[in-house]
């Protein structure tokens, strides 16, 4: 794993699995956030996520729980929980226990869906979510294709994945881009846009490359918080990528690209989307590599061809929370 990293997980949306990994009646276990919780669906089709452990003995829900109707049954004893924590029906007792009288015994995570995934709301302190995501267009949109998707568990601390946006000369020694790209970077509140501008050789109408000319190729990346990004390329050719980021630990976690592409497009291009999808999957090797082995260092010492390194940890802080127990102690602005 990535040396020095004592960062806390932060807090946001982040997703937890794919809306059609879980059909109506299905439970999983899942391990997120450093803890154990149990996903499942209802039978009516609404996704819910509680704590794992049942309030009365301790068994994981998500290993052998049932799902009847809105409730999961627990796989020891049989005691029926809503998706909100609430225990509803002890099916041998005569009267409920008064702790079970008084309100929820599981916490319910936040849960919503949307662009095909499962999201869940993390906060240390469990606090209600402060902000939203929001929906990319393409992903329900019928003339663009089905989702294409990769998914890689990975040794390091979510912001430090997240630094990769914004550290413009690594696009020149790790991915090998010709030069350095251009940059323009907008923090604002909970959001944090991207847009380069690089240099490649012209697309020809027919979708072939004229190697003695060059073009500008656009991209576009707009993040929600730590969890969920969204990248255009746009050029001859489109492409849309979620990504998503999910802290399993403080110092794991887990990495899916969904990509889509328009459905009615030459075959010369298609090969070019789908040419430039595999090439973005390679490059992800060659991040985790570097993400694996490097030292974290809250006091790095920075040039003026880095990119907005420092603001950018600046305006990750506000997702830690200061009044968590793991808070962390410095953070350079």
């Amino acid at each position: 794993m990535g040396i020095g990293l004592d960062l806390p997980i932060p807090f946001g949306w982040f997703a937890v699995a794919y809306s059609n990994e879980l059909a109506p009646g299905e439970v999983k276990p899942t391990f997120l956030f450093n803890q154990h919780q149990a996903l499942f669906r209802t039978e009516s089709g609404e996704a819910r996520m509680l704590e794992a452990f049942c309030p009365h003995l301790g068994a994981h829900l998500g290993h052998g729980g049932k799902v009847m109707g809105d409730r999961i049954a627990c796989p020891f004893h049989g005691w029926q929980l809503d998706g909100d924590g609430k225990v509803r029906e002890v099916p041998y007792a005569d009267a409920k226990p008064r702790r079970v009288q008084e309100g929820e015994c599981l916490y319910s995570y936040p849960v919503q869906e949307r662009n095909q995934m499962i999201w869940a709301w993390y906060h240390p302190r469990r606090i209600a979510p402060t902000f939203e995501i929001d929906d990319i267009p393409q992903f329900s949109d019928p003339d663009w294709t089905e989702l294409e998707t990769y998914e890689w568990e990975i040794e390091s601390h979510i912001q430090e994945t997240g630094e990769n946006a914004v550290d413009i000369a690594h696009f020149v020694y790790v991915h090998g881009a010709r030069e350095m790209p251009k940059a323009k970077i907008t923090l604002d509140g909970s959001s944090r846009v991207t847009e380069l501008v690089s240099l490649s050789p012209k697309i020809k109408d027919d979708g072939t490359f004229d190697l003695s000319q060059t073009e500008e190729s656009h991209l576009l990346t707009r993040n929600w918080g730590p969890g969920m990004s969204a990248q255009s390329f746009d050029r001859a050719f489109k492409i849309v990528m979620m990504g998503t980021m999910t802290p399993v630990t403080n110092n794991r976690l887990i990495l899916r690209f969904a990509f889509t592409t328009p459905r009615h497009i030459s075959e010369q291009f298609k090969a070019l989307t789908d040419g430039l999808v595999a090439e973005i999957v390679r490059q992800v090797g060659h991040d985790m590599v570097i993400w694996k082995h490097k030292l974290y260092r809250d006091d790095p010492i920075l040039c003026d061809g880095d990119g907005p390194v420092a603001k950018y940890r600046q305006w990750f802080r506000q997702f830690y929370d200061e009044d968590a127990e793991d808070a962390p102690v410095r953070l350079v602005g």
